[in-house]
């Protein structure tokens, strides 16, 4: 067989010769950008020039802090496809957290939104690194800019030469492609690198018909961010395979969002849940048709309520996914096997509401006190992965013994197995509920007070406890126009679990702090009521 390299090249060398004519929109502050992928080949071409003329050389890390736009697309294939590593920045997290990023990582570039200048007017003198700052817009002025030299994108991209981009088609597989930081909930946040084979492989895992598949056929619309595990690998698949691509840009709102599905006929559309409860809100306002062939959902457990909300009420296929940053990211897909289609309806959703089956080509183990044990669907473990874009260490860090064990991946999730292979993620090892000896899963909790009519958000956290190690305290966000009281959601939590799984207080909340990525801040919540239930001297 032919040696031939799993690379970027390959694959926009493909999109560009069979899908010339096809779209790349994006909603923009004056109005909806719209260009061919010819037009975005040549745009790339240029760009991959005009950074050699920087002097940016394979290897080099250029960093980005951008919305998800037709531009943030651009860099994502000129960066590596010139050699270079594309590192996304995650523009939510804390100045101290970005600066460590880009300084760890040793960012000789930076591409950054002309909006979040201000951002690196608190960085400037900090970046040793850093040699060049390129600003995004229509027409930005680099003397605005806090870093120097500084540049606008558009004038290096028209004055460049695209036949100066000299891309290799040999270049190797086993080169970083990009690499993307997580978001620290302790600590600094760890780096994790892509290779152009891992990439590879994991677009075409979101082609094949057990999970997105992705096609020609598709109008995609990533709502997660771009600087979030490269929107889940959307921008790469999506361009090889020649789909349309919908890119929401600068802060989109729920409205936003409908609104561009249903104008643009958007097909395949990807969110966090807090996006698609966002979501499911305007459409129950305002009743909107929509083409999506699947609204897919991760980051976080999807409560069963969202999905049955979003079949049976709006008519959208709703498809589960999980995958961390350190698994490109996807790793399991909840699809519906053919042989369990005639079970009850109950079933179906309970099964559709798990993370589902690992994706092919991937491996993993359930592990307690260091060994496997059982997929019966009870037995609680650790979730260990390996496979061709799973990691294998953290980007010089010595946390990479912490989370990397002969060869697989610890994930921090405790998770049961069914006997079907289904996959249902219990907690995070540090969000479970260790409650007298015994495990509580906050994640069932929060489910199943989400599936309460009047709960539009909840969160649950295990708070010390004198005589029983730790209970569970839950936090609630009522719908509007919605009442309840603590009395009714513990009498509808009685009837789904055991006495010593119930709340010990449920609280009622305007808003439940989110992480950079729209997660419940559960360290947050703990850190502030860690004393609750604990009787005060005096």
């Amino acid at each position: 067989m032919m040696s031939t390299p799993l690379n970027l090249f390959n694959m926009f060398d493909y999109s560009q010769h069979m899908y010339g004519d096809k779209w790349i929109v994006t909603r923009t502050p004056t109005g909806v950008h719209r260009y061919q992928y010819r037009d975005f080949g040549q745009r790339v071409r240029q760009l991959s020039a005009a950074l050699r003329s920087l002097g940016v050389q394979p290897g080099d890390r250029v960093g980005t802090l951008a919305w998800n736009d037709f531009r943030h697309l651009e860099v994502y294939f000129a960066v590596p496809l010139m050699g270079a590593v594309l590192h996304t920045i995650n523009l939510r997290l804390s100045p101290d957290h970005i600066r460590y990023i880009i300084n760890h990582a040793e960012d000789r570039v930076l591409i950054v939104d002309e909006g979040l200048l201000p951002l690196m007017d608190t960085l400037k003198d900090q970046l040793p690194t850093v040699e060049h700052l390129i600003i995004l817009g229509p027409d930005p002025d680099p003397g605005q800019s806090p870093i120097k030299p500084a540049h606008s994108y558009e004038a290096l991209v028209n004055g460049a030469d695209p036949s100066m981009a000299a891309y290799d088609p040999d270049w190797p597989e086993d080169q970083p492609l990009g690499m993307c930081y997580t978001s620290a909930t302790t600590g600094n946040p760890k780096g994790v690198v892509y290779s152009h084979r891992g990439i590879f492989l994991h677009s075409m895992a979101m082609g094949l018909a057990n999970t997105a598949a992705l096609s020609e056929s598709d109008t995609v619309m990533p709502i997660v961010p771009m600087f979030h595990v490269n929107a889940w690998g959307l921008p790469f698949a999506a361009i090889w395979f020649g789909a349309n691509i919908v890119m929401p840009g600068l802060a989109p709102t729920p409205r936003d969002l409908v609104h561009l599905m249903a104008t643009e006929g958007v097909t395949v559309s990807a969110g966090v849940p807090t996006v698609w409860l966002g979501v499911a809100k305007v459409l129950e306002e305002n009743p909107t048709p929509l083409s999506l062939r699947m609204a897919l959902c991760g980051g976080s457990a999807a409560p069963p309520a969202l999905i049955q909300t979003f079949e049976e009420t709006f008519g959208v296929p709703f498809v589960h996914a999980y995958g961390m940053t350190e698994t490109s990211p996807l790793a399991t897909f909840s699809r519906l096997k053919s042989t369990l289609a005639d079970r009850p309806a109950a079933e179906r959703l309970a099964v559709r509401a798990t993370q589902g089956l690992l994706v092919p080509g991937l491996f993993m183990r359930l592990v307690r006190d260091g060994q496997d044990i059982p997929w019966d669907g009870e037995s609680m473990g650790e979730l260990w992965l390996r496979g061709p874009w799973i990691a294998d260490e953290y980007y010089h860090d010595d946390r990479t013994r912490e989370s990397f064990e002969g060869g697989w991946l610890k994930t921090g999730d405790v998770a049961t197995i069914n006997p079907e292979g289904y996959v249902h993620l219990v907690d995070r090892t540090k969000d479970l509920v260790k409650s007298g000896g015994e495990w509580i899963s906050s994640v069932d909790v929060e489910n199943a007070l989400m599936a309460h009519p009047a709960i539009f958000e909840a969160a649950v956290v295990g708070v010390p406890h004198p005589k029983w190690d730790e209970r569970p305290l839950a936090f609630v966000v009522l719908k509007d126009r919605r009442t309840a009281t603590k009395e009714e959601l513990l009498e509808h939590l009685a009837k789904i679990f055991p006495k010593w799984w119930l709340p010990d207080d449920i609280l009622f909340l305007p808003e439940i702090p989110k992480t950079s990525v729209g997660k419940f801040m559960k360290r947050t919540l703990r850190d502030q009521y860690r004393d609750y239930l604990t009787p005060q001297d005096g």
